[in-house]
């Protein structure tokens, strides 16, 4: 079916990922990256110039949508490249981003609720978990905390800030990818998972001076809120993996976290 939309000629091949929507098509010198279904918020995030161009979207004859993206060349960022100033204006300007918000919130998504998202954690937490002191002393911390990080400016966020899902093409463009889970609620939700994960302390208010916003008390409250809550979510979902050293790996990392170590 690829075939008749593309026409002759073309290489195809899964680009891997869960859900296997997503392929390499290759014909000559160009180079294209498909994928099934994306949503509609992909042509905002292209035009914005967040992620590689939007070449195209076609209607296939089963209903589906297929997306043409320009397949940009370049690698990921490291994460000492995290602390560059280019990271925090790129994230800055998504989260400034009025045509964003707007085509999610025409989407029909609502800004993300914190009492919702801590009373699911509280039900669906394993025993086995919530024997682990770090777990119970976080839940606590999320329970005592909760009417104190209110903040009602809210963005677009990305949810998952992690230096792989950040690509450097070779012709020396940032791009932040992998919109699968994009969010409306608190920037702090990303700032604080990538200070945490890729900033030392002690630059922590050089990275948000470089962003546009001033380091204070609300904000670092804020940002450890999010951080414990997602990092507790990580916990959860590699153990339901059966993936136990990386389980054990977010447990150390909670761990650092809840002492501010």
């Amino acid at each position: 079916m690829l075939e008749d939309i593309l026409g002759q000629g073309w290489e195809i091949t899964p680009a891997g990922g869960a859900t296997g929507e997503a392929f390499y098509a290759k014909y000559q010198e160009q180079t294209l990256f498909l994928k099934r279904n994306s949503s509609p918020f992909l042509a905002v995030l292209s035009a914005e110039g967040i992620v590689p161009k939007l070449v195209w979207t076609r209607r296939m004859e089963n209903g589906d949508t297929l997306t043409a993206q320009q397949w940009v060349e370049g690698r990921e960022l490291s994460p000492q490249e995290m602390e560059n100033e280019r990271v925090a204006k790129l994230l800055k300007k998504i989260h400034d981003s009025e045509p964003l918000l707007i085509m999610l919130k025409r989407l029909g998504m609502k800004p993300l609720d914190t009492y919702q998202m801590l009373a699911k954690i509280e039900s669906n937490m394993e025993a086995e978990l919530l024997d682990l002191p770090v777990i119970r002393s976080s839940i606590q911390f999320l329970q005592k905390e909760l009417v104190h990080i209110q903040y009602d400016e809210y963005v677009v966020c990305h949810g998952d800030i992690h230096h792989n899902n950040w690509l450097l093409s070779n012709d020396d463009e940032l791009f932040l990818i992998d919109w699968d889970g994009p969010l409306i609620g608190d920037p702090a939700l990303d700032i604080g998972m990538l200070l945490y994960l890729y900033i030392s302390r002690q630059k922590w208010e050089q990275w948000l001076t470089q962003y546009g916003i001033e380091m204070n008390d609300y904000l670092l409250l804020r940002m450890k809120w999010y951080v414990i809550i997602q990092t507790i979510i990580m916990i959860k979902w590699h153990k339901a993996k059966d993936r136990l050293s990386e389980m054990d790996e977010w447990i150390d990392f909670l761990e650092s976290v809840i002492h501010d170590k």
